[in-house]
């Protein structure tokens, strides 16, 4: 079980490497990355549209604007990026 946790764990940082090699790579349109960087800001930001301490309803801005503007966002961005970048991280950490 650990070791599942631990390969978890090592997937979900490579797939985070690979979405900081798509936003900086030069292909990306700009609109996805304002999209990226609103959904960050709205996660580190210190207020919500609906405040958290609302029971249920304050969590569900979260759970329903961050991803829903990350998916828009991973939409908009060229697939050949993306499989380049992936490529690039997953040869990088095969070693």
């Amino acid at each position: 079980m650990f070791e599942d946790l631990k390969a978890s764990g090592t997937r979900f940082q490579r797939e985070v490497k690979v979405y900081q090699f798509v936003l900086r790579d030069r292909r990306t349109p700009r609109l996805p990355k304002i999209l990226l960087g609103l959904a960050v800001g709205y996660l580190a930001l210190p207020f919500d549209i609906i405040p958290d301490f609302l029971p249920v309803i304050g969590h569900l801005d979260d759970l329903v604007l961050v991803p829903g503007l990350v998916c828009v966002a991973m939409k908009l961005i060229p697939k050949q990026v993306f499989d380049e970048c992936r490529t690039q991280v997953w040869t990088e950490h095969s070693d």
